[in-house]
């Protein structure tokens, strides 16, 4: 079944793949969903810094422990797609998220890399993180956006460089959360639980790897699939270094 949120761009996809097929003058495939996870291996993931007990498959989900923090890439790049997640925390206050456009690579002196973050936290994460003995910014746990590590764009809802959703949807631990987030020419939408709520543009890079979070708490992954779109015009700059 197609997520309830991609009804709405699916006309916006059609109309891309369009403008390719009457630019190119040749056939163009049509666009297709192919899975990242196929639910039995690891295969199209590589770890960049965590350890081999860190990732593991158990009755059809991506599992994390949390443990080391770090990330595991996508082996390829990708520029312009519809990305569809769905992720569940095993424990309250757990952190996570998924990076877009991203070197793939720890940036230097960090755990984490240059990319733009898709926040996956736990709702008891702003208890556990007091400022001034009061609850953190509810925005932290509402699926924020925000350039990492170097990456840059301009938020729609800004809190400070992140843009945090207009609506709070996530659920708590050991329930399942669905996100679908729009990757297109430095703009990305994200839909959470079947309604967009958040977005950013602008971005300074554009095309480049996917990495999956591990940041302290266990975490569950399933039918993770992407929906390539045409390619834009993209500069060097704009992409993010190849892995050897």
């Amino acid at each position: 079944m197609i997520p309830s949120a991609i009804l709405r761009v699916l006309p916006a996809v059609c109309l891309l793949n369009a403008a390719a097929h009457l630019r190119a003058g040749d056939l163009v495939p049509p666009a297709r969903w192919v899975d990242l996870f196929n639910g039995k291996d690891l295969s199209g993931w590589t770890d960049v810094n965590t350890s081999p007990d860190t990732w593991s498959v158990k009755d059809g989900l991506l599992v994390c422990t949390g443990h080391p923090i770090g990330v595991m890439r996508s082996n390829r790049q990708y520029e312009n797609f519809i990305l569809h997640i769905e992720w569940r925390h095993m424990e309250p206050g757990g952190n996570s998220g998924i990076f877009v456009w991203s070197e793939g690579t720890a940036a230097p002196g960090k755990r984490l890399p240059k990319g733009m973050e898709v926040q996956m936290l736990e709702l008891d994460w702003i208890n556990q993180h007091k400022r001034g003995g009061q609850p953190n910014h509810i925005g932290y746990i509402s699926g924020e956006l925000f350039g990492a590590n170097g990456l840059t764009g301009d938020p729609d809802n800004p809190r400070g460089r992140r843009s945090m959703s207009k609506e709070l949807r996530c659920k708590p631990h050991g329930e399942w959360n669905t996100y679908d987030v729009v990757c297109v020419d430095g703009t990305v939408k994200l839909a959470i639980n079947g309604k967009f709520v958040n977005g950013i543009r602008n971005a300074s890079v554009k095309k480049g790897y996917l990495c999956l979070e591990s940041e302290g708490a266990e975490i569950h992954f399933r039918n993770i699939r992407i929906l390539e779109l045409p390619p834009g015009i993209t500069t060097a700059a704009q992409t993010a270094p190849l892995v050897e």
